[in-house]
This record gives C-alpha cells, structure tokens and sequence, in this order.
C-alpha cells in the first residue's frame, strides 16, 4: 500500500511540474500566486514530517521520533550541517529507544 502512494505522490508530482510550463509557456505567474507556490513545498514537508512523526492508527503517538525530531530541528536551528542533523536525530531516537 505504501508503494502505491508514493508511486501516486511521485506521478503526480511529476504532472505538477511538467503543467506550469506547458499551460504557461513564456508567461510569468502573478506575484500573489508565485508568493504560494514557494511557500507550499516547506509546507507539505512539515506537514508529512509531522504526520509521520506522531501520526499512529487513527491516534496521536509520542515516542522516541518526536524526540529525534526535536533534535534535529534544534541542530538546523544551531546550524548544523545536514548530515550531522540527521546523526543527532537518529542518535536521539536510537537512545531513547534503547532505554
């Protein structure tokens, strides 16, 4: 099932793409709708993040993820580089586990 989806995501995500210069051709978009398209990829990213996070079956889970996430959102905001943010979130996760 999960293969399905992200074979879907990853069709449609495909079409998105491929949409804006074959419906635009040269055009510009407006200022208000390009204000959206840049603001909606972080979103959808935080939102899957956070479903796949704390997301169980049809019930708020709180375990060692959220733990491994709020350590890497900490090591993004001190400014880590991104392989030394997903060792931290990873290590946060596995020790907490582990205990």
């Amino acid at each position: 099932m999960i293969w399905i989806v992200i074979t879907v995501v990853g069709a449609v995500t495909i079409l998105f793409k491929a949409s804006g210069p074959v419906l635009l051709g040269d055009r510009e978009l407006p200022p208000r709708a390009l204000a959206v398209v840049e603001v909606l990829a972080p979103a959808m990213l935080a939102a899957l993040v956070v479903t796949q996070t704390v997301g169980g079956n049809g019930e708020l889970v709180f375990d060692e993820r959220l733990a491994g996430v709020a350590a890497g959102g900490i090591a993004i905001w001190l400014r880590a580089p991104l392989l030394v943010v997903m060792v931290v979130a990873a290590a946060t996760a596995a020790l907490i586990r582990l205990l």
